[in-house]
């Protein structure tokens, strides 16, 4: 009797205690659970609320005049001064030119080698190029685009920390102005914000520029939309991607033209882009000098990967976009436009829609 009895107390025991385990897990998941819950709401609460605020933003009408004030530019591929395009392509630009906004073509002559150099075979009919755009279209300006891949997420690409590689950038930059170009249009990414050695790049190159009365123009990332949002994202992904807003003035003030790169920007759909476009258009124009032109990218190509929605970046999105944020912040700015890339993935849609929505 006694060996039953303790037999059947310690039986009990294991229940009893199988029963606490049981309970204890059950508590300890409930537990998991709500802090996930809790991290995942940080996360989501944030998030939706930015989204629903670009979605407001991107309603109301856009102010009257807030269309073309001819300061438009156009990105040009390669195919345009290494042999492939003619006087006759230049004359079926000049055709398809006429009548809008366009003053400044960035026609890709690069890109710069890692050292910061760039041979003269990179670009052997631009003078050709240069002069039959000045016959074909008075008044519109070539500017050799000159680009490369940073060394600031890869060991590859250019060091703009070096010294002998900013030297080097400016002996390139006076070869393409000696070649004919109008100005130099200078695309350097993934560009960190708050970059100083960038900085002092860009105020070499205004000296040189500016002593051959040429223009300066940079491609410029876009600015944060929420405060310090480069700093959680680079801290996150190693890709900070935006620019601070302070950090967009100081390289605006360096510059006479600079072009936001207002794509690819991971939003879903049209109303979600052109709120955001409406977004970067103003904080771009609150921190941008009279002085400078100021552009907003156009998305004149048609892909699906991350960070980019064809359906969603449409160009009647990104102009509706600008003109609603130039409406709300600087309606009367003359030195404003649109910029437009690229040539060569454009379709005859994108170029209706510029004309219908923007040059009008």
């Amino acid at each position: 009797m006694d060996n039953g009895s303790g037999q059947r107390d310690r039986e009990r025991d294991r229940i009893s205690s199988g029963e606490a385990d049981g309970s204890r897990k059950k508590r300890l998941r409930r537990r998991v659970l709500r802090c996930a819950l809790a991290g995942l709401a940080l996360v989501l609460v944030p998030l939706l609320t930015a989204e629903t605020a670009l979605r407001v933003n991107y309603t109301g009408t856009p102010a009257p005049g807030t269309t073309t004030r001819g300061q438009d530019a156009l990105w040009l591929g390669h195919a345009w001064v290494d042999g492939r395009k003619n006087d006759a392509d230049v004359r079926a630009l000049a055709r398809r030119l006429k009548d809008t906004g366009i003053r400044d073509l960035y026609v890709h002559s690069g890109p710069l080698e890692h050292d910061g150099t760039l041979p003269d075979s990179a670009y052997p009919k631009a003078r050709l190029l240069v002069s039959a755009v000045h016959r074909e279209l008075p008044g519109v300006r070539v500017q050799a685009w000159l680009g490369d891949q940073l060394a600031t997420e890869s060991p590859d690409g250019l060091h703009l920390e070096r010294a002998a590689t900013r030297a080097a950038v400016l002996v390139s930059a006076r070869r393409v102005l000696a070649a004919g170009y109008d100005g130099v249009h200078v695309d350097l990414e993934p560009l960190h914000s708050g970059d100083r050695h960038y900085l002092s790049l860009l105020d070499g190159l205004r000296t040189l520029t500016h002593a051959r009365h040429a223009l300066l123009s940079v491609a410029a990332h876009q600015i944060d939309p929420l405060p310090a949002f480069h700093s959680l994202w680079g801290t996150t992904t190693g890709h900070p991607k935006w620019w601070s807003q302070a950090y967009f003035g100081q390289v605006a003030r360096r510059v006479d033209q600079i072009a936001v790169m207002s794509y690819d920007t991971m939003q879903p759909v049209q109303s979600l882009y052109g709120g955001y476009v409406a977004q970067q258009t103003s904080l771009a124009l609150e921190v941008t000098p009279d002085t400078t032109d100021l552009l907003m990218g156009l998305p004149f190509y048609h892909e699906n990967r991350f960070g980019h929605r064809a359906r969603a970046e449409t160009v009647p999105a990104a102009v509706r976009g600008v003109r609603l944020g130039l409406s709300r912040t600087d309606a009367d700015r003359v030195r404003f436009g649109v910029a437009l890339y690229v040539d060569f993935a454009a379709t005859e849609a994108d170029w209706r829609a510029y004309r219908e929505n923007w040059v009008r």
